[in-house]
């Protein structure tokens, strides 16, 4: 479990350098202890939303079939390797197209298990897997738009 942890912030770290290095890029004033301080907790923060992606598609999944016969599906580190990787091609301009496509692979992933684990189809599975993903992202691009508007600091006003 420990191994899927490290990668699960591996793969949150990475997304987070991501957001935000091209962000601080035109900031040039910003001090590298806040900039740290941002892509550590963007990094936490990320991880955490991936490690509830299983959890938020089980849920789904109980909504669609009164009661799921098996257990909830957990990450392992076949499933987050993946993850791992399209978290590093996150970078703006190194592939947001491949990116995408890597998330889609791992929700395919992902929807087997869930599909074994809930008696759901494999459609139905992946149908589950892809409104957790698309919702826990639309989340956490709200928050982060939130933040960014609140953290942004007005122009001072000229004295006249």
């Amino acid at each position: 479990m420990s191994s899927v942890v490290v990668l699960l912030l591996c793969a949150g770290l990475s997304e987070a350098a991501g957001r935000i290095l091209p962000l601080v890029s035109h900031r040039p004033g910003m001090s590298r202890t806040v900039v740290a301080g941002l892509v550590l907790t963007g990094g936490v923060v990320e991880g955490v939303v991936f490690a509830l992606w299983p959890l938020t598609a089980w849920t789904l999944a109980e909504v669609v079939v009164s009661s799921p016969p098996g257990t909830e599906p957990v990450w392992t580190p076949g499933l987050v390797a993946p993850l791992v990787l399209s978290a590093v091609l996150a970078f703006p301009l190194l592939g947001p197209l491949l990116h995408l496509l890597l998330f889609v692979g791992v929700g395919a992933g992902l929807a087997e298990p869930l599909a074994a684990a809930s008696g759901l189809g494999w459609w139905d599975a992946a149908g589950c897997v892809a409104l957790a993903g698309a919702g826990l992202g639309v989340a956490v691009e709200t928050v982060r738009r939130l933040v960014v508007r609140i953290s942004t600091t007005r122009a001072p006003e000229a004295l006249v």
